[in-house]
């Protein structure tokens, strides 16, 4: 008879909630978490310990140092502002701890079993524990989750050494402010620590391959976002091709070659390399399970791999590298496994940028829905907005696409203060097949930056309000 019911290696978002989840259905549950700090196993994974959380946490922070020296005056506050890293810093750490410690209080409120090691899968129901010290450990389980993750990814020619060339885990922990940082990829990371560190006096450039910031954008809001960012003080070379860093007299330079052939150089003291995250799927062939060309576990509709009783979620797995999805299947297996009709639609996973304004996007691109048929297009600006007006946060839009037979919303893209929290309404509406009209005969509190969502919603009928 196995150990236990449920055992899952890897204690992320995706992993603990599922943990936490099945536990809730009264399944015997343990996981499995290799990342250690104070002789304990740290809990939140990737999301908690280095990212999200301590991302936003020093987006904050910096949000706020920027605003206090280019913003109070304007609402008629005076102050004299300087710059305590140290603090800041300390600040992001305590709040990361507090949230790890929340994690391992809900392990044992559950009953959930700890484990602190490297879990590996060796066959369908035994996994081996290695703790830090001692030798490995096998526990055996009617169902194994896999949900360990994914870690930056390195290209070749610029291999991370943590000081002149630094990943995200080390962008987030930098104990002064570079006066040049270079990024070298315009995707949601790259964008958040770059500005990050230009609100905090760094000379940021970055440097993208592709012709567009964050390609999964509408080109309109990735146009919009760039404008922004630029005017914050950030550099932007795109269709750029990096090629390597050379060194000479003390001095750092990344070296490039642009869109026209001409070589590119760009100086700086770190380099920030964000060009994405791979699977942390090593050593799962072994076992027996499949990957795909990518390396990421192949499963089915249930989140099942080919080994019986063995599933996958959250980065391992096809789809966007985001905590709230690896949640959401976690969720889902949990149910399943239970015996319940555990779901996700992944149609409908909101994608975020936490840079300021925020970037929120939702559904289809305006591209994707016109390829599937006529669409209406509604848009409304933050400056014709009052509540925007009035709290100083003009730059801008709220997007929706609608069909334009069935009016049933497709997808929404925002860009601008809140844009996290507003996208919530549309996705709700989404996942009950709802209309624009549905959104624009629901009444809303005024003055909000939510009647920007309503307002975008009755453009794309032809009754705008406010404009």
């Amino acid at each position: 008879m196995a150990e236990f019911d449920l055992l899952i290696i890897g204690a992320g978002p995706g992993g603990y909630v599922c943990a936490i989840r099945a536990a809730q259905l009264g399944l015997k549950v343990g996981i499995i978490e290799k990342r250690v700090g104070g002789g304990k196993p740290r809990l939140g994974g990737t999301c908690l310990n280095v990212g999200c959380i301590p991302s936003k946490a020093l987006l904050d922070s910096s949000e706020h140092f920027h605003n206090a020296g280019h913003a109070f005056a304007e609402h008629g506050i005076q102050a004299a502002v300087s710059l305590d890293l140290a603090k800041m810093m300390a600040r992001k750490d305590k709040v990361v701890q507090g949230l790890v410690d929340g994690v391992a209080f809900l392990m044992r409120k559950h009953k959930i079993t700890v484990f602190s090691g490297t879990g590996t899968l060796l066959a369908a129901g035994t996994v081996s524990v290695t703790p830090p010290e001692g030798p490995s450990v096998e526990h055996t389980a009617t169902s194994i989750v896999l949900a360990q993750g994914s870690v930056p990814i390195d290209l070749p020619f610029l291999a991370h050494n943590g000081t002149t060339v630094i990943n995200s885990d080390q962008a987030i922990a930098l104990s002064q402010v570079p006066k040049r940082l270079t990024v070298v990829g315009a995707g949601v990371i790259g964008l958040e620590l770059g500005s990050v560190w230009t609100r905090l006096g760094a000379q940021v450039t970055v440097v993208e391959f592709l012709p567009q910031i964050c390609p999964f954008l509408d080109p309109d809001i990735s146009r919009d976002l760039q404008k922004i960012l630029t005017k914050l003080g950030m550099t932007f070379h795109l269709e750029t091709k990096v090629t390597g860093l050379t060194s000479t007299g003390g001095q750092n330079a990344l070296s490039a070659t642009a869109k026209d052939g001409s070589a590119v150089s760009i100086p700086g003291d770190v380099v920030l390399v964000a060009v994405g995250r791979r699977p942390l799927s090593d050593g799962l062939e072994k076992a027996g399970v499949a990957l795909d060309e990518r390396r990421r576990v192949v499963i089915d509709g249930q989140f099942r791999t080919n080994l019986p009783g063995v599933y996958a979620i959250g980065d391992l797995v096809p789809g966007p590298m985001l905590a709230h999805k690896a949640e959401d299947e976690g969720v889902a297996v949990a149910e399943i496994l239970a015996g319940q009709a555990g779901m996700v639609d992944h149609n409908l996973i909101p994608n975020v940028i936490y840079t300021w304004p925020e970037v929120a996007s939702v559904g289809l691109s305006e591209a994707a829905a016109k390829a599937r048929g006529a669409v209406r297009i509604g848009r409304f600006s933050y400056g014709a907005l009052a509540r925007a007006r009035a709290a100083g946060e003009s730059d801008g839009v709220v997007k929706i696409i609608a069909d334009a037979v069935t009016d049933r919303v497709l997808g929404c893209s925002i860009i601008g203060a809140r844009a996290s929290d507003l996208l919530a309404e549309v996705t709700a509406v989404m996942s009950f097949g709802g209309a624009a009209e549905d959104i624009a005969r629901t009444c809303h509190a005024h003055p909000t930056f939510g009647e920007a969502v309503r307002e975008a919603a009755l453009d794309s009928l032809g009754r705008v309000l406010s404009t």
